[in-house]
């Protein structure tokens, strides 16, 4: 979603309404084994979480950056190079190519960091789990990014490259155990709310005389960063919200299920979790899925569009 060329807010995050009412659909089924189920309620918890997240972060990025005026914003970005994807949350542009790649976490329990710089949650009744390091998972999304950039030949002036920050944001009212600082530097670890305050000390750390020197070297003009965030905008790959595991699919239907007269061709087996008619192969809406989808023994797990559903069951509704 883009805001117009008078805001610095140029993408906002995609729409996830429809995914979250396909899972909260799909828990109705009565299609679904034990794992199907687990993993249903599950991807539904971590949506909603993530949803939740993104929105309290998107809400403190915009409201610090809506007057900005050597930065663009882009939320919610997917982009693929060489096979590798990069799944940016919040991705913030400087007039002297500073991207600053920050990484929405939202965590139901406490989160943990030790002098390793091992991350885990702690819930309330005592258990703990480790979990990837979202800082290094943003370092990932840096070296796709830069790969991407290099591509586009997106450089500063005088050949400088672009250069890299990272932030992890946590919801507001999260609790943080950090280790001693100097063990692990854990000050990029922040909560949504202390964004403006976060880039300013960042800034007074990381920006040197030198660095300055070097920014002002390279700085571009609004209308260039413009023309870069529209550039990978036009890259954004969103992934389909109704996009589901192979396992998810539903089961084989049972021997008593009715079949095709003898002359009809036998779906492609692919059929069965694709939004497609499987005679006559057009896309059709989720509510017709949904509809063969729960009724497996009349349509054999396969989707068809209104008037080829009639046709499988020789027109009886």
């Amino acid at each position: 979603m883009n805001t117009g060329t008078s805001s610095p807010i140029l993408k906002q995050a995609d729409d996830q309404s429809r995914r979250l009412a396909l899972l909260t659909d799909l828990q109705q089924s009565p299609l679904l084994d034990a794992r199907q189920r687990d993993w249903l309620r599950e991807e539904l918890e971590r949506t909603k979480r993530g949803m939740q997240g993104e929105r309290e972060a998107t809400f403190h990025i915009n409201s610090e950056f809506r007057d900005a005026e050597h930065h663009v914003v882009l939320h919610d970005l997917r982009l693929e190079v060489d096979g590798e994807v990069a799944q940016i949350d919040h991705l913030i542009i400087s007039r002297a190519l500073r991207f600053y790649l920050l990484e929405t976490k939202c965590f139901s329990g406490e989160l943990r960091i030790n002098a390793q710089g091992e991350f885990s949650v702690r819930y309330g009744e005592g258990r703990e789990y480790g979990i990837p390091s979202p800082l290094e998972q943003s370092r990932r999304h840096e070296r796709v990014l830069a790969r991407l950039l290099d591509k586009l030949e997106i450089t500063g002036r005088l050949g400088a490259k672009p250069t890299f920050h990272h932030a992890v944001l946590l919801h507001p009212k999260a609790i943080i155990q950090r280790p001693n600082a100097q063990d692990f530097d854990s000050s990029n670890i922040i909560k949504a709310d202390q964004i403006g305050t976060w880039r300013i000390q960042y800034n007074e750390k990381n920006v040197t005389g030198l660095v300055l020197v070097n920014a002002l070297i390279n700085l571009h003009s609004m209308d260039s960063v413009r023309a870069i965030a529209d550039k990978l905008l036009r890259l954004h790959r969103p992934v389909n919200p109704l996009e589901l595991p192979a396992f998810m699919k539903p089961k084989a239907a049972p021997p008593t299920a009715p079949t095709q007269s003898p002359t009809a061709t036998t779906p492609d087996p692919a059929l069965k979790r694709k939004l497609v008619c499987a005679t006559c192969g057009q896309k059709i809406r989720f509510t017709e899925g949904k509809f063969c989808w729960n009724r497996e023994q009349r349509f054999g797990g396969f989707q068809y569009c209104r008037e080829h559903q009639q046709q499988v069951t020789g027109g009886k509704g």
